[in-house]
């Protein structure tokens, strides 16, 4: 889904503040982007209705994931970058020596429920698990579908004596990092695993290359279960996650209503609570960043990032 009302105001403001530097240099004819394969679909949606706009503005996006999307874009080698984390301190003090001194900015364009997805052909109902339980699938702790730590919370529900295969991001994935804040902050005695855009080496998974990877992974394998971004499961079942004293199923409205309550930082990233108990509120969510510098060299340059970035949070 777009980015919500969250930020917009702000980040149009932001946009707006692109400026030409005084450096030299020619411009370039195609926008470059590369990061987040979660917004894959989203910008090939956003690039054609831009270019429809205005025809002066071609992007093209390499969906080769975030981790490598912001260093392509610290590297000089792209205009902007997809990301489904915020930069670190580190890569923020790098951008200065590619942007210049007002560095770069965050705009939170694509905000998507993380679907929990699972691939048991005999359950048609919703699974249904709390944070703990999630957390111990993950690590791999719980081993069987039927385990009680399941069964219990699925009353009704005929669960298969099957062993689950967990399947994770190979690459350094953003999704990967807002999957497991989730899982560190709302089951935090479960998970003792560092928040990173790596998978932790040290879990018994199998891993695939990106979103359509994992989900290519898990559909091809019964009793498998990944996370993703929601759009992208297609007909892989879902887990509906405990939140407070209710389940919550996945889905753009829920979780919108976890980012509405969210502290906007001055970079423009997102402060959000994956730990809360607030109802009808979706927990596992992904907030995927545009990166941009604030200054380019090339007037080209800029009216092309303004153009596109001011269409992507438009209504």
């Amino acid at each position: 889904m777009k980015a919500s009302r969250i930020g917009q105001s702000a980040a149009i403001l932001s946009i707006g503040a692109i400026a030409l530097t005084a450096c030299g240099g020619g411009g370039t004819t195609t926008l470059q982007g590369a990061g987040a394969s979660s917004q894959e679909a989203a910008m090939n949606a956003w690039s054609d209705g831009a270019g429809e706009l205005d025809p002066a503005v071609e992007v093209r996006y390499s969906p080769d994931g975030s981790g490598a999307g912001r260093e392509k874009f610290l590297a000089g080698a792209v205009s902007f970058a997809g990301s489904d984390s915020a930069m670190k301190d580190e890569e923020a003090d790098k951008a200065k020596e590619v942007c210049g001194d007002q560095g770069a900015f965050h705009v939170p364009a694509y905000v998507s429920p993380i679907a929990i997805a699972y691939n048991l052909p005999s359950v048609k109902e919703d699974i249904k698990m709390d944070a703990e339980t999630v957390a111990k699938v993950f690590a791999g702790e719980i081993k069987k579908w039927n385990d009680d730590a399941i069964a219990s919370q699925n009353e009704g529900v005929e669960l298969p004596d099957t062993d689950i295969t967990v399947v994770h991001r190979s690459d350094k994935s953003g999704t990967t990092k807002n999957f497991v804040s989730y899982l560190s902050e709302a089951a935090p005695e479960a998970w003792t695993y560092e928040v990173a855009e790596e998978w932790p080496s040290d879990i018994t998974a199998e891993s695939a290359q990106g979103t359509k990877g994992v989900v290519g992974q898990a559909s091809s394998t019964e009793g498998a279960i990944t996370y993703a971004d929601a759009s992208a499961v297609g007909t892989l079942g879902t887990v509906d996650v405990k939140v407070g004293d209710e389940y919550v199923k996945q889905s753009p409205e829920a979780a919108a209503k976890l980012v509405e309550t969210s502290e906007e930082k001055e970079d423009g990233s997102l402060e959000i609570d994956r730990a809360t108990t607030e109802q009808g509120v979706y927990p596992v969510v992904l907030v995927s960043y545009h990166i941009y510098c604030n200054q380019y060299d090339s007037q080209e340059t800029v009216d092309q990032v303004k153009a596109f970035a001011e269409y992507v949070v438009s209504e």
